[in-house]
């Protein structure tokens, strides 16, 4: 759809609002699931991120990348394995997860930014030790749940007018690594940070009433409604560790959470810039 000049005016007029309100403050992306591996979708992710950073919306975008580390564990011959959602991470595995999340994908994402106008840094959890993490369950080996986040590393790199592309890989004072769940990662940082908001991007609608249909989306949650909505079984699934993780959020003084659809292009946009948003937002 062609638009015109004027017409062109006034979505600008329109955003105005939440321009001013979003300027010079943080908010925290975690991008995953299929806006990840469909490229038409990520140049538009990537695309959306450059505009809010050069509208002066400081933008952390932390980052997963289950399917490719499956695809990579698989090459070398070793199977995927999980347990309540979380992939079984041995010391061999471990090397891989670091290979993708730090490198791989990290590089391509911060590289990706850079071709859209914007100015990015790749950083792991490891760095400046900003992802402290523990074993979360011995069954689970190398899978991390996290102690603390210094966000120093983060601020700084914001504060240089960057876009700060953090992979989800932490460390212990001993020198382990381990693989941290995207979602629990963001909803650390996001916390810590104090974030005016926290997007979450994930491969449906939203949280909806009957999930077969995508018109019961419900687009506002009061956290002290959630443990409600999991007894009536509208929060179920893997969609539960995502809303606690949203929950811990705000816990911690982010203001909002959103959970939108990553298949939608420009929906971060969307979110941000408009009256009606796209998900369901937790507050």
């Amino acid at each position: 759809m062609e638009l015109s000049n004027a017409q062109r005016a006034e979505v600008l007029i329109h955003a105005l609002p939440y321009i001013q309100k979003y300027y010079d403050k943080i908010i925290v992306v975690k991008y995953g699931g299929n806006a990840m591996i469909n490229e038409e979708l990520k140049e538009a992710v990537m695309g959306d991120i450059v505009l809010l950073s050069l509208i002066g919306i400081k933008v952390v975008l932390v980052h997963g990348g289950g399917p490719e580390i499956s695809d990579m564990l698989k090459k070398i011959g070793k199977e995927s394995k999980f347990v309540d959602g979380l992939r079984v991470t041995d010391e061999e595995g471990m090397d891989i997860v670091q290979m993708v999340l730090a490198g791989k994908i990290n590089k391509n994402l911060v590289n990706l930014l850079q071709s859209k106008g914007g100015h990015a840094v790749g950083l792991c959890g490891v760095d400046g030790h900003m992802i402290e993490a523990k074993q979360l369950k011995p069954e689970l080996g190398f899978v991390g749940e996290v102690t603390n986040v210094n966000t120093q590393p983060i601020l700084d790199v914001l504060e240089k007018g960057y876009i700060p592309v953090i992979a989800t890989v932490g460390c212990d004072d001993n020198g382990h690594t381990y693989n941290i769940n995207a979602d629990t990662a963001a909803a650390s940082i996001a916390g810590k940070l104090k974030a005016e908001s926290l997007i979450s991007m994930t491969d449906i609608a939203g949280i909806l009433r009957d999930k077969d249909d995508p018109s019961t989306l419900i687009s506002r949650i009061n956290v002290s409604d959630a443990p409600q909505l999991v007894r009536e079984g509208i929060i179920s699934g893997g969609m539960i560790p995502k809303v606690e993780c949203c929950i811990e959020s705000i816990r911690q003084g982010v203001k909002k959470v959103f959970i939108i659809d990553g298949r939608v292009p420009h929906s971060i946009l969307i979110e941000t810039l408009t009256d009606e948003g796209i998900g369901t937002m937790l507050v």
